[in-house]
């Protein structure tokens, strides 16, 4: 087994730990006693991404709007529904749908999340987005 040198090791781990861009948050969304929609507001910068997750079961409906409260750049903050723990493969991506509003049924049992980020200048140059966001299951 060939052993590497320390320099080349320390390189190796700095590119590993370096290409992390991205911040990750993950907040739980909680209805009130009675209630079936709720309302989040926050604010997302550059590269960062959050994710809102919520239990629902197969063929309930979801509905999820986001509205730009907020910027000093563009205000292009865009949602995906998809299964947590996952960064791919969820029936919503709002940057390809081009919508603010999303009404999916629900494929499956289990946690879902409704990801925040930003694109294009607005993450390349850093900027902030406030935003709020309707959560209703039917």
């Amino acid at each position: 087994m060939k052993k590497l040198a320390l320099p080349t090791t320390i390189a190796i781990l700095g590119c590993l730990w370096g290409g992390q861009v991205s911040a990750q948050e993950s907040v739980r969304i909680r209805f009130e006693p009675g209630s079936t929609s709720s309302e989040i507001n926050g604010t997302i910068k550059g590269h960062e991404f959050i994710d809102y997750v919520l239990g629902a079961r197969g063929g309930q409906t979801m509905v999820v709007s986001l509205a730009v409260t907020g910027t000093n750049g563009h205000g292009s903050a865009y949602f995906n529904i998809l299964p947590a723990g996952q960064d791919y493969g969820g029936p919503y991506v709002g940057s390809t749908d081009d919508d603010s509003r999303a009404e999916i049924t629900v494929p499956s049992d289990g946690d879902w999340a409704i990801r925040v980020y930003l694109m294009g200048n607005d993450r390349d140059a850093g900027k902030t987005v406030g935003y709020s966001i309707n959560v209703l299951i039917k």
